[in-house]
């Protein structure tokens, strides 16, 4: 199990679209962005994922937790690529920016390592 944060602004936040439909992903297409398409279909069933919008020098706000549910790959109006969500906590809270030299938060998916974020998202879902 590895729990990674997800991106959800598509010119505009689709983060309740994703709870919705209980699914996370990508928009853009396999041309545009192939790295994106390939990183969503390498998440494993079990895996924590959750949406996140991290402004560079701003805390993380985080939207919803969820768990791949199964192996199957989604594709809809939404998303190009995207995986099946059970959301587990979909309440909205701030976690603190930690102090960090590898800032990967404005990324569209990342495996989280931090120990002080990873700590706040495994309390929210024990």
């Amino acid at each position: 199990m590895a729990i990674y944060g997800v991106g959800a602004y598509y010119d505009t936040d689709v983060s309740e679209d994703f709870i919705n439909q209980n699914l996370v992903g990508v928009g853009w297409s396999a041309t545009e962005a192939p790295e994106l398409q390939e990183y969503f279909k390498s998440l494993k069933v079990g895996d924590i994922v959750y949406i996140k919008a991290a402004p560079i020098g701003q805390d993380i706000y985080v939207k919803g937790i969820g768990v791949i549910e199964d192996n199957s790959i989604v594709s809809n109006p939404l998303v190009t690529t995207g995986r099946k969500v059970k959301w587990i906590d979909t309440s909205k809270f701030t976690i603190s920016r930690p102090k960090e030299k590898n800032n990967v938060r404005s990324n569209t998916i990342y495996e989280e390592f931090h120990p002080d974020v990873l700590k706040e998202i495994i309390k929210r879902i024990n």
